[in-house]
């Protein structure tokens, strides 16, 4: 039987793309989760960004279609307040040792930031075998997670950072890529005037883009 990590990581290597989320109205959430599964992307990760976040997962996490995530976790009480709003996994900018072990200790999926062997070893150490490569333009993109990856063929990673329209491609291309985390289409701007037909229309696109051949 597969645990929940596995579970969510098949989710998301179907899904192929987490929209990054930084949202600063919470009433807003609903709306969002409306425009993401009406473009075909039943997906979120609402990053601790803004005060707004925690009470958009809690409002969000009442949402049982929406694969919901929490970004940007950076403290143990971040963690928990997305556990406690619902959220089905965590993700965070960087390898934090308490947050992991945290998560781990309450069976959450958790997926932290990684960007170099040393990253990778630690999360090895924790037993993760799926983790995110971040910030994945700035640390060389394709070209470095194809080198790093080479050691580590036990491991899988999310790319974020960084990435859009012109290069999605290329990292869905390697074989050790679940999904790549991205906010073209979920711009703040975007949040924040309610252009939810936007959204919806940039979200379909992007779906189309990377849907298998």
């Amino acid at each position: 039987m597969e645990n929940k990590t596995e579970q969510i990581t098949d989710r998301l290597r179907t899904l192929r793309i987490v929209p990054v989320v930084e949202i600063h109205e919470a009433s807003k959430a609903r709306a969002l989760a409306d425009a993401l599964k009406a473009g075909g992307l039943p997906c979120a990760e609402i990053t601790f960004r803004t005060p707004a976040a925690a009470k958009a997962i809690a409002i969000l996490g009442k949402n049982s279609d929406l694969l919901l995530g929490a970004g940007t976790v950076l403290t143990v009480e971040q963690a928990q307040m997305a556990i406690d709003s619902g959220a089905a996994f965590l993700v965070s900018p960087g390898f934090n040792p308490n947050v992991v072990e945290y998560a781990l200790s309450k069976d959450m999926p958790i997926f932290p930031g990684v960007c170099n062997p040393t990253d990778i070893e630690m999360a090895l150490s924790f037993s993760l075998r799926a983790v995110k490569f971040f910030p994945a333009e700035a640390y060389g993109g394709v070209k470095t997670l194809k080198a790093i990856s080479g050691p580590y063929g036990m491991m899988s990673f999310i790319p974020t950072g960084g990435i859009g329209p012109e290069n999605i491609a290329s990292y869905l291309q390697l074989k050790q890529v679940i999904a790549c985390g991205g906010s073209w289409m979920v711009k703040a701007d975007l949040i924040d005037s309610g252009a939810f037909e936007e959204i919806t229309r940039l979200t379909r696109q992007a779906v189309a883009q990377v849907k298998p051949a």
